[in-house]
């Protein structure tokens, strides 16, 4: 508790309070009770969520069903048209992950995440 008397919450706690409120049968106001939290507070955490700004942590039964992507392995990188975006790279360690250059910024955000939660 600060002097204001407002909590700072940890970006990965407001992730998994936003996504306890999509779980079925949850609300908004529920969740916010629990955590003593105003339920307009809690709504913009979601908003957050939804632009790609609080990345949330993988849903129950996610994980039931892998996702796969193409895996292309190669010792240089491809020449960009003009006027096209470049590649992004995202480096972990020894991992690069090369995606195209117009990935929307909140698939980047969770290939990033995972990649964080990932021991090198």
């Amino acid at each position: 508790m600060f002097a204001s008397g407002h909590r700072r919450w940890p970006a990965v706690v407001k992730a998994r309070i936003v996504a306890e409120t999509l779980e079925h049968g949850a609300s908004v106001g529920s969740v916010a009770r629990r955590y003593g939290l105003q339920p307009n507070q809690l709504s913009a955490w979601r908003r957050l969520a939804k632009t790609g700004k609080l990345v949330l942590p993988a849903l129950r039964g996610d994980a039931a069903e892998p996702i796969f992507a193409p895996l292309v392995v190669r010792d240089e990188a491809p020449p960009v048209a003009p006027g096209a975006s470049p590649p992004i790279r995202l480096l972990s360690g020894s991992v690069v992950v090369e995606l195209a250059g117009d990935t929307p910024a909140v698939r980047i955000a969770e290939i990033a995440h995972a990649l964080a939660m990932q021991p090198c």
